[in-house]
């Protein structure tokens, strides 16, 4: 079943992404409400680069600043994603099978994979998540019941 499996049947879609010029306080913002790690950048509605949680941490003005909060705000709400997103990024294909991009992620140790089609347009985004929901939903709806498949002494303590 896996073998067979194309991203197209996985990918989170359609994708929340933000532009090249949002700034990073918008994107954190996005990714906060949304409750995700990863955005992909459009530009010219192509795939221009992608955006972690991780991006927006490093971009986060330090503590240890003689600036004054006001100062820092401003200067924060300048920041634009563009400075910190990763340009250079790995995609894969709606028809790319599932076990190739997951290879693709445990290689490069990414948490996601944006989608895009054959002219760079984004159709959706492959996440660690998405991968490991897929696999439980289809090894639920192939075993027994848990309860049928639990050897009730490995849970039972001895006295």
């Amino acid at each position: 079943m896996l073998r067979e499996t194309k991203v197209r049947e996985c990918m989170t879609s359609p994708v929340i992404s933000v532009t090249t010029n949002s700034s990073l306080p918008a994107a954190k913002k996005i990714m906060l409400e949304n409750g995700i790690r990863h955005l992909p950048v459009i530009k010219n509605h192509k795939l221009a680069g992608i955006l972690s949680s991780g991006d927006i941490r490093r971009a986060s003005p330090s503590d240890a600043t003689s600036l004054s909060i006001w100062e820092l705000n401003y200067l924060w709400d300048q920041i634009q994603v563009d400075s910190a997103m990763s340009s250079k990024v790995i995609t894969v294909h709606p028809d790319t099978p599932i076990l190739e991009a997951a290879h693709l992620l445990i290689e490069h140790r990414f948490g996601c994979l944006p989608v895009v089609d054959k002219d760079g347009q984004v159709e959706g985004i492959l996440t660690e998540v998405d991968i490991l929901r897929f696999m439980i939903e289809t090894i639920e709806a192939k075993e027994l019941p848990y309860a049928d498949v639990v050897d009730e002494s490995w849970s039972t303590p001895s006295p």
